[in-house]
């Protein structure tokens, strides 16, 4: 992904370009970790939906999102039935785990919300930017394909929810909460293992 593209979605960091060619040389095994990112995602949307039922907005936006995503994990499973691979055991997920350690855990419920969402976005966005290189890198035309519809959608997800960040918060505080997110993912990606098994 080209600085300009990383501007537009607010990383501060590129991915390795070598991450393409690790990836491709284990497609089994990101295949079934691109699998849980997606039961991961209509997981958090319920959980927002759940923990925030009086926030019309979201709710309203949300819920088709959850079907979308689980929709997502169907294709990416159906993929691997087709290559016979077995989506195996669920991994760990060192980058979003050290992004949850980051969440403000005694500052107001307002606080946590607003870092629910941006970290949210956040995840969607490196997913976007990992699908494009993907699409982009791969030698199959058909998984070029394949990952330039994730990227599509995950660029969509990303937006909304940065949108609904906006439609709780000022302005100013998003601005504020985000910029310091996009600086402590930095540091997130610069201290992890580049690993082609994985999607983030």
């Amino acid at each position: 992904m080209s600085s300009s593209e990383n501007t537009i979605l607010g990383l501060k960091l590129p991915t390795d370009p070598r991450w393409v060619n690790l990836a491709s040389i284990s497609l089994e095994e990101i295949l079934t970790d691109h699998a849980f990112c997606e039961q991961k995602a209509a997981s958090n949307c319920i959980s927002l939906i759940q923990k925030y039922p009086d926030h019309k907005r979201l709710v309203n936006e949300l819920s088709p999102i959850v079907t979308e995503e689980w929709g997502h994990f169907r294709m990416v499973l159906s993929e691997m039935n087709k290559r016979n691979f077995t989506l195996g055991p669920q991994r760990k997920d060192e980058y979003v785990n050290q992004l949850n350690d980051r969440m403000k855990k005694g500052g107001s419920p307002e606080d946590r919300f607003l870092d629910r969402l941006l970290v949210f976005a956040l995840i969607e966005a490196r997913s976007c930017e990992r699908f494009r290189l993907l699409s982009e890198g791969l030698e199959d035309d058909y998984f070029k394909e394949f990952y330039r519809k994730f990227m599509i959608s995950e660029a969509g997800h990303y937006r909304l929810f940065l949108d609904l960040a906006k439609e709780y918060f000022t302005e100013e505080k998003v601005a504020t909460r985000w910029k310091e997110w996009l600086k402590m993912e930095l540091e997130i990606l610069e201290n992890l293992p580049l690993r082609g098994d994985r999607m983030h």
